[in-house]
């Protein structure tokens, strides 16, 4: 609760929150986790549930592309 007290309004965008998800995103790459769960997705595309994930991909995408005319396909 205190560190919403603390949190100063940025107005249009945040950028605390930005640099604080680009470091993490930085982070993460540099930990060497993301070849693991890039391998196991795919694994999991290619398995027997891959039908049922790119259902849920184009739903979800669906969704963005009523909001973003850009991201219809």
């Amino acid at each position: 609760m205190t560190e919403e007290r603390d949190q100063k309004n940025e107005g249009e965008g945040n950028r605390t929150a930005a640099r604080n998800y680009d470091q993490a995103a930085t982070d993460h790459a540099r930990s060497g986790k993301a070849g693991e769960q890039a391998r196991e997705a795919k694994e999991a595309l290619d398995g027997p549930e891959g039908e049922e994930l790119r259902r849920a991909e184009e739903k979800g995408r669906s969704h963005a592309a009523e909001e973003d005319p850009k991201l219809k396909r």
